[in-house]
């Protein structure tokens, strides 16, 4: 017990770099999918992906079967494109802020599984992954 009350110190100090170890963990996991991962997700759990982006950027590149619904009209069109709630969503736009606020008007509308893909059609083309034109 002694040693405790003498060195506490040094226990904050390994508590503390220990939560700066974890810090990069965790944000990754709020941060959204990487490329593989969601094309894991689409490929395992049929996951569907929404391009929140406007219909010019749709047309000029997007991710490979991606459904287009504008950030605006999500809350209206998201129930009649992604039927089913259960299914993964994965909300794409071209850097990944539009996404993020799109995530939490799916997670509204009770899409639990809805995730941005963290960098957005950005980090998509960085991965080298297919990109199609309509």
């Amino acid at each position: 017990m002694n040693f405790i009350l003498d060195n506490w110190y040094l226990i904050v100090l390994a508590l503390a770099s220990g939560a700066m170890l974890l810090l990069p963990a965790v944000k990754g996991a709020a941060g959204g999918l990487s490329a593989a991962q969601a094309v894991q997700l689409i490929n395992r759990e049929k996951a569907v992906v929404i391009d929140v982006c406007e219909p010019a950027e749709f047309a000029a590149g997007h991710v490979g079967g991606a459904k287009n619904i504008p950030l605006a009209q999500l809350q209206e069109r998201l129930p009649q494109v992604a039927k089913n709630k259960a299914v993964p969503v994965i909300m794409v736009c071209a850097k990944g802020g539009r996404a993020a606020r799109a995530v939490g008007i799916a997670k509204g509308l009770g899409y639990d599984k809805a995730q941005t893909l963290a960098g957005g059609l950005a980090a998509w083309r960085e991965a080298s992954m297919p990109v199609e034109k309509a």
